[in-house]
């Protein structure tokens, strides 16, 4: 092939006709100009024909080499990690529909789990996520008789939401709290990373000590407080006394009577002989918010404490759960299809992919007739104290004032 280009070029240069000269152009590669009147047909097959085409420069030719393999890498590469991310999301999928059983292997001997694990987003290639203890990064830190049990399981229907089983009641006892904080953590579930873990004890709320401890473990913990209508909320929380006050309670086993107000109703309970709110009970008191807000105001900033309106939480869950998504960082995952209204028990059963779940017996029990004039002069009481709660959460919850 050389050879025929050289001859080429010295019998072009010999018989150069004055018009291919004038078609001669100076150009970065040696491409041969023909007038037009120098094509002449082919002669015989055309196989017999050779196209030559040759870059003359070094530098020229390796510079286009360069290009075309570097062209060609990159198209490959692109192909290559299209092709590993498709595997590696259809191997993620398959892995979070299995999470629940990698899970309960795990926790076999010490605690069974089910819930329905989900991993990560961010693709990790040949490493396996194994579960492990944490710290709660959320608490439900009251109030009681205001849902904060229903509040958690609602919360526990999110693929990225672990809950400790119990109330664990770390820093409100001195007792738990002098065990220390890894103590606290063989208490909660096992979770994945990226998971949030929520633990939830009523009494966090009125408790003195409380705000300080929870921001000696994690400053940067999200709060979460459920509050429900004052004196419905008080009323509960006397009936759930009142269901206690049997002759089996341990009250009774120790002193060998029943306490001084079991069985009086609530107006007695609630009003004092003299005819004023006796703030002293215990349901009464706790239904004061404004009065234990301010201690946890002064320890943690506003925007970390999400305020629940359980009344709210009751008749439509939804859109306070997706409040509280947004609180925690989470994808909205919990939606109508999670609920249906059992007529039976008045309120609303949760129910995933797998199953369905009402809270227990002891949850929505009936509440006894209190006169109205009492609740009347209760709902009268916590006029002002509501308005001081208001103002400290920078909302109107709009409970009523008669």
């Amino acid at each position: 092939m050389e050879t025929r280009v050289q001859m080429s070029q010295s019998l072009s240069s010999k018989h150069r006709p004055e018009a291919y000269r004038s078609c001669s152009q100076s150009l970065p590669l040696d491409i041969l100009w023909l007038p037009r009147s120098s094509f002449r047909p082919a002669e015989g097959e055309l196989a017999d024909c050779v196209l030559v085409v040759g870059v003359s420069r070094p530098k020229l030719a390796a510079a286009l080499l360069s290009v075309t393999l570097l062209s060609l890498f990159l198209t490959f590469h692109v192909l290559y990690d299209s092709a590993l991310y498709s595997i590696q999301a259809a191997s993620m999928a398959s892995a979070a529909s299995e999470g629940r059983k990698i899970l309960q292997s795990q926790e076999i001997s010490s605690r069974t789990i089910n819930h329905p694990m989900a991993l990560r987003k961010r693709l990790k290639p040949l490493r396996t996520p194994r579960p492990a203890r944490r710290l709660p990064q959320a608490l439900i830190v009251g109030v009681r008789k205001c849902g904060t049990r229903a509040l958690l399981e609602m919360l526990y229907l999110h693929p990225m939401v672990q809950k400790a089983s119990g109330e664990v009641h770390f820093f409100d006892r001195d007792e738990n709290y002098a065990l220390g904080l890894e103590w606290y953590r063989s208490k909660m579930p096992l979770s994945f990373k990226g998971q949030i873990t929520i633990e939830k004890s009523p009494s966090y709320f009125v408790t003195p000590e409380v705000p300080e401890r929870v921001r000696a473990m994690n400053s940067s913990v999200r709060l979460l407080l459920i509050v429900r209508e004052p004196v419905t909320r008080a009323i509960s929380d006397y009936t759930q006394l009142r269901s206690r006050a049997t002759p089996s309670a341990p009250a009774i086993a120790q002193t060998g009577h029943p306490p001084a107000d079991a069985g009086k109703p609530f107006e007695h309970l609630a009003i004092s002989p003299d005819g004023s709110i006796n703030i002293a009970y215990r349901p009464i008191a706790i239904s004061l918010y404004h009065a234990y807000l301010h201690r946890w105001l002064e320890v943690f900033p506003r925007e970390q404490i999400l305020v629940v309106n359980g009344d709210q939480l009751i008749e439509d869950p939804v859109p306070q759960l997706r409040r509280i998504e947004k609180f925690l960082g989470l994808e909205h995952k919990i939606g109508r299809k999670n609920f249906y209204f059992n007529e039976t028990k008045g309120f609303y059963c949760l129910r995933n992919d797998t199953t369905d779940k009402c809270l227990r017996e002891t949850k929505g029990r009936k509440h006894p007739r209190v006169d109205p004039a009492v609740v009347t002069k209760l709902r009268k009481f916590f006029v002002q104290h509501n308005q001081r709660f208001y103002d400290l959460v920078g909302e109107d919850l709009g409970w009523p004032e008669d």
